[in-house]
């Protein structure tokens, strides 16, 4: 295994997948690496020929590898305003320009994330349509002090006070 920093708990033989590029872009540059996934969680990052024979590999060859993206700040209005922008439509476009995450705001959409109904009325609306990853901020309004304990316990990932 090669000195780059990557999360490693076994050997590629433990892989599903090897992702191989000679553009993978690591906390030291740009490098060639083999990167070796398990479970669909990365395992391990090593050096570009460390494969075991017989394991499934994709060839990235010259493209580019790099991090996903995380986008905290989005404004998603289904159920309310879906013809603005809906979860479809926003996780397709975000995956499409290599954003993995997407954290919805609570706010200026309808219903407003401040409450557990709310939030309850989101998760249903969102239900099957995500390409990527998505999480939801709880909205901090005068009155909602309440509900907040319960935004975080339903799965909220913080509040958003503005």
């Amino acid at each position: 295994m090669s000195n780059l920093p990557g999360i490693s708990d076994g050997s590629s033989s433990e892989s599903d997948l090897i992702v191989r590029g000679k553009r993978v872009v690591t906390p030291h540059g740009e490098s060639a690496v083999a990167i070796h996934v398990r479970r669909g969680v990365i395992r391990m990052v090593s050096g570009f020929d460390d494969v075991r024979s017989g394991s499934l590999i994709y060839e990235a060859g010259d493209f580019v590898i790099m991090p996903g993206l995380v986008d905290t700040h989005v404004h998603i209005n289904e159920p309310g305003r879906t013809e603005w922008e809906g979860f479809a439509t926003a996780t397709r476009s975000a995956a499409a320009g290599g954003i993995t995450t997407l954290i919805e705001m609570p706010l200026n959409s309808i219903p407003a994330t401040t409450s557990v109904a709310a939030f309850q009325t989101k998760l249903a609306a969102a239900e099957g349509q995500l390409s990527v990853d998505t999480g939801f901020w709880g909205g901090v309004v005068p009155g909602n002090a309440q509900e907040l304990r319960g935004l975080w316990d339903a799965g909220c990932l913080a509040s958003n006070v503005f």
